[in-house]
């Protein structure tokens, strides 16, 4: 039929006009479903502007939702004609002449990218119908999608229809109306609304031409011209706005003078109600599911998926029972200690005097404010000094009070906080997320997030290099000062560890012996032997990513790690030397229960059976052999109602006792805690008070005690595994026993008091005969 047109050029544009009809039609009946889905007429006169996602517990609790309900609509109203204007002068200024598409823009933009001047031409209706419909989205997609130029084109090709369906139905007022209640500001703001109070603490209808052309400078990427980050960057791009609205007139001259001379003028003060339930296991499921979400092109907060975690409900409350019982106790402690006095010290035990300016210089608001006084000091300490009624955190819940924002850095500087994980090896179900004391007001997540010096909580990957390379529990080292030379940075230099009280036995200690007693210099001893380059190696063998400075002092945890990654290489052992890649979520569907993922435990092999059992058996010291440093777990009668019940552990404590840590590990569970102040300055002032034994290991044994007394919980006392393999090394050696009751038992710090008196003379009994014989699980 096209061969009846004789003008060849009209020929050719009628063959291509039919083939546009022909794909526009296809794209919209999304033909053999090659194109996806493209909204409805019915669609967009009743948008759902997004369907929340759930978490659910393993046992099928409710446990939190995503959904972007930090959004306010509004009404065209309520809009301030200066928002209006910088959107219209810089997104669309044809806006009011085209029908949702403008073809005009369209062709010019084709000349001026053919030039080498690359802009976009798409209208704010098709912003809208991209933002709003989702139209890139995967979802969205059909087969085209595997064809790249195609797949741009069916894209544009889609945003045009549905653009024409948005005119077709809206007004001019009504389409600016739902475009500014659903584009998306930055830090989790949606809608105009939302982020006019947000970044300055007022309505949509307040804003001045320098505030709206801020706001409206931002679409063009809410991460580079984000204020409160990139504030240089947001004041170029605000005034680049502002000068479109000079251009189109929508701005005088003087005052677009005015306004581009003003500095941002951000007012950060209005705090948002949180009502979707946030809290640190919420957090960390959605790290958790980024590279997932990324990957299938799920939006957590819109597309209404259910999430079905590795969280048992039980364990997760009493695990933040004991925390709360503890971290009261410890706070308490802590207050008392330090009381009329300001805790911020260095390791010599001085006051930090800069300690408060310092962190005032870290706020992000500090910036602002030097910009905002032109860097005057006298004026930012007017403002940090200025009191203002505020709600705090307390142990007793939330109280009203009247603070200056230095008031409010002394105040939360004190506050202990403390991170809990719980996985269960076998299985490498994550059972317990505990990031810290209360999320609304310490939203940082000490699991995962907070990387903190391990301690003695470390020494375990020294010994497990020696066990895996010859040596036994059995073999003995002596008690006695050691000097480690090595090389760092080019400089020669010498390592000469105390232990923890600063005493030397000189007494012949088993490798069991030491490690439960966490004695630095057979520790020390041991490194040199197997070299501190093995044990970093098999500590990232077993799970700990961090990098770790190899140094002698690596085996005493002077490196930093997080909670998750200690529970994740300690459950090694109990799973027969296989590392874990632990499981947070094991199961995703969508809206309707349609399967859309399962995950699995993936699992490495690491070490062999017999190294992880024996590893298994040293940790068992902590509580077994003389002055072991877990024995504080007596004190804990719920423990012990079985008397087969074995529990290992390992504490730690970091210098000056800025971190306390206990691992431990139960036949079927392995549980970390840490517990600290955020700024390392402030921390406790002796052993006494600050030990990982006194801090970090009261919360693990309150919590087991809760874990074995219900009965409905599916984890009761009992022993250990036996052997999995004929165990071909030596183990069972009996340490004698120390006739006195030494405090040094709980003594694992990094460092220690100023006490140089010299080692008090300890009589030693023979081995008693009772223990000669192995307990029965481990014949």
């Amino acid at each position: 039929m096209f061969k009846r047109i004789r003008n060849p050029f009209l020929r050719y544009f009628v063959i291509l006009l039919y083939f546009v009809i022909i794909l526009f039609c296809s794209i919209e009946l999304n033909f053999l479903n090659m194109f996806g889905y493209s909204p409805s007429l019915q669609d967009i006169k009743n948008p759902i502007l997004s369907v929340a996602s759930e978490v659910y517990t393993a046992d099928g609790k409710l446990l939190a939702q995503f959904y972007k309900e930090n959004r306010s609509p509004i009404e065209y109203k309520d809009l301030s004609p200066n928002l209006v204007n910088a959107l219209i002068a810089t997104e669309d200024v044809r806006f009011y002449k085209h029908h949702g598409v403008d073809y005009y823009s369209f062709f010019s933009s084709l000349a001026s990218t053919a030039k080498g001047d690359k802009r976009g031409a798409s209208t704010i209706t098709q912003q809208l119908a991209k933002n709003l419909f989702k139209t890139r989205k995967r979802k969205s997609q059909g087969v085209v999608r595997h064809i790249p130029v195609l797949r741009t084109v069916v894209y544009k090709f889609k945003e045009w229809l549905t653009a024409y369906k948005i005119e077709h139905i809206y007004n001019k007022q009504q389409i600016l109306t739902l475009y500014f209640n659903t584009v998306p500001f930055g830090n989790n703001s949606f809608g105009i609304k939302t982020a006019t109070l947000k970044y300055f603490n007022k309505t949509p209808n307040a804003v001045t031409p320098a505030e709206a052309a801020m706001l409206i400078g931002m679409l063009k990427a809410t991460s580079t011209y984000n204020p409160i980050r990139n504030p240089e960057r947001t004041l170029e791009r605000r005034n680049v706005v502002l000068s479109q609205m000079n251009k189109y007139k929508f701005l005088s001259d003087a005052d677009y003078k005015t306004n581009s001379a003003q500095p941002l003028n951000l007012n950060l003060s209005y705090v948002e109600e949180d009502g979707q339930g946030d809290s640190y296991l919420r957090r960390a499921v959605e790290k958790w599911l980024a590279k997932w979400l990324k990957e299938k092109d799920y939006d957590l907060y819109e597309d209404g998926l259910k999430i079905y975690t590795t969280i048992d409900s039980r364990l997760q409350q009493y695990a933040e029972e004991a925390v709360e019982e503890k971290m009261k106790m410890l706070q308490k402690r802590f207050n008392n200690i330090w009381r009329g006095k300001n805790p911020w010290r260095d390791s010599k035990g001085k006051e930090i005097v800069d300690f408060i300016p310092k962190a005032e210089q870290r706020l992000p608001i500090y910036k602002i404010l030097e910009k905002k006084f032109n860097g005057d000091t006298t004026k930012i300490n007017e403002y940090f000094n200025t009191k203002k009624r505020m709600k705090v955190f307390t142990w007793n819940g939330e109280q009203d009070t009247t603070f200056s924002p230095v008031d409010s850095i002394k105040y939360y500087a004190r506050i202990l906080n403390t991170g809990m994980m719980s996985i269960e090896p076998t299985t490498g179900k994550i059972k317990v997320w505990v990031g810290g004391i209360n999320h609304k007001y310490f939203n940082y997540d000490h699991v995962n997030q907070a990387k903190r010096q391990a301690g003695s909580t470390f020494k375990p990957f020294a010994y497990l290099t020696a066990i895996d390379n010859g040596f036994t529990p059995c073999d003995k080292f002596t008690d006695k000062p050691v000097s480690i030379s090595y090389t760092e940075d080019g400089k020669q230099e010498v390592w000469s560890p105390n232990n923890a009280d600063f005493h030397f036995s000189y007494r012949e200690m088993s490798l069991r012996w030491a490690m439960g007693k966490s004695v630095n210099s057979i520790t020390a001893q041991l490194t040199q032997q197997v070299g501190w380059d093995k044990v970093v190696e098999y500590a990232h063998k077993c799970g700990i990513e961090s990098p770790l400075k190899s140094v002698p002092s690596v085996s005493l945890g002077s490196n930093d790690v997080s909670v998750y990654e200690m529970v994740r290489a300690y459950s090694t052992f109990l799973n027969k030397g296989e590392r874990i890649d632990p499981l947070l979520v094991t199961k995703i569907t969508d809206h309707d229960d349609k399967v859309l993922e399962e995950f699995e435990l993936k699992t490495t092999k690491v070490l062999s059976e017999e190294t992880a059992w024996l590893m298994l058996y040293m940790f068992r010291g902590g509580m077994e052999e003389p002055g072991g440093t877990s024995q504080a777990l007596w004190e804990y009668p719920g423990l012990w109602k079985k008397a087969s019940n074995q529990i290992g552990g390992k504490t730690g404590t970091s210098s000056d006792y800025v971190d306390g840590w206990y691992m431990g590990i139960t036949k079927d569970l392995v549980t970390g805690v840490w517990v600290g102040a955020d700024d390392r300055s402030v921390h406790f002032n002796t052993s006494e008070s600050g030990e990982g034994s006194h801090t970090a290991l009261p919360i693990f044994g309150s919590f087991m005690e809760r874990v074995y007394a219900d009965p409905k919980s599916g984890y009761q006392p009992g022993p250990f595994p036996k052997p999995w393999v004929k165990i071909t090394k030596s183990y069972m050696c009996v340490s004698p026993r120390i006739s006195i009751d030494t405090t040094s038992s709980e003594t694992d710090s990094l460092s220690a008091p100023e006490d140089t008196t010299s080692a008090t003379p300890q009589t030693v009994e023979p081995p008693q005969t009772q223990q000669q014989n192995p307990p029965a699980e481990d014949k």
